[in-house]
């Protein structure tokens, strides 16, 4: 058979989900290492964001068959469209968790407990839009788990700092995926899928808007109190007006709009992350 379903069902054709997850997890890196992380941080924490991405993405169509085949976005995919069966997706799901499983060898003890938490809420994730409205603040948190993790790998106990950013970071996930469940809003509501987008109704676009302000101003003040340098600050202007392009996108609630704002934010991981990288370094 073809490995090109196989290579849709883990998403490798589309990276935007691994890339939202790394710029949280790198940031995470720089700021517990202050820019000194060690190969052995750096490409576990590469390679095990891309695979427990994928992992979530073949427990999501795994839990979602049924779902998918009547949204028009996810229609198509390899599990709902029938290309795939559960039979032959459940072995690749193993190999993706014990691929990721294996990275923790590089580590302590300490690291692979915080990594407990990670899998039970990649794996919660999918069956959160069948019982609660905030499956993507579920999102958030299996999204940010890995900024712990990069902390206790970095043979830091995970405190104040730690958990600053995996709020900050939970925050703008939920802002991003809100936008991502604009797009299946519709479909959402026609087969008993709940989401944020549904639960925020007229109100969703202030609520995004609002996240999006906290998670800015909550980054300059958590680079305040680390003592970033004014490299930081001079981007978090560029951030801002990133997040008013987002503002202008979906204000029309329009899928394809919506979608767009979507994928926009990989713009702010990655202008985010430089300024982290900029920040600390010492003058």
């Amino acid at each position: 058979m073809s490995l090109k379903p196989y290579i849709r069902l883990m998403r490798f054709d589309k990276p935007i989900g691994a890339l939202l997850l790394y710029w949280p997890t790198l940031q995470a890196i720089l700021i517990s290492t202050r820019e000194h992380p060690s190969w052995r941080i750096l490409i576990g924490f590469t390679l095990g964001t891309w695979l427990m991405r994928s992992a979530g993405c073949v427990a999501n169509d795994m839990a979602d068959q049924r779902f998918d085949a009547h949204v028009k976005r996810t229609a198509d995919r390899p599990l709902a469209n029938g290309t795939l069966r559960r039979r032959q997706a459940f072995p690749l799901l193993l190999a993706l968790l014990a691929s990721s499983a294996c990275l923790l060898l590089l580590y302590d003890q300490r690291t692979a407990q915080w990594a407990i938490p990670a899998v039970l809420l990649a794996m919660s994730y999918p069956f959160m839009k069948r019982w609660t409205h905030f499956p993507q603040i579920v999102l958030g948190a299996a999204f940010s788990w890995s900024i712990p993790m990069a902390f206790a790998a970095a043979g830091q106990q995970p405190g104040a700092i730690a958990f600053s950013l995996f709020f900050l970071s939970l925050l703008w996930v939920v802002a991003y995926d809100t936008e991502y469940a604009m797009v299946d809003r519709d479909d959402d509501l026609r087969i008993g899928v709940r989401s944020t987008a549904i639960l925020f109704g007229h109100a969703d676009i202030l609520i995004i808007v609002m996240l999006q302000m906290v998670y800015l101003t909550g980054m300059v003040v958590l680079a305040w109190f680390i003592h970033m340098n004014f490299l930081f600050d001079l981007l978090m202007p560029v951030v801002a007006f990133l997040f008013i392009l987002q503002y202008r996108m979906i204000r029309g609630r329009e899928r394809e709009q919506c979608f767009k704002a979507f994928l926009a934010n990989n713009r702010i991981g990655m202008v985010m992350t430089t300024a982290v990288f900029l920040g600390l370094i010492p003058f």
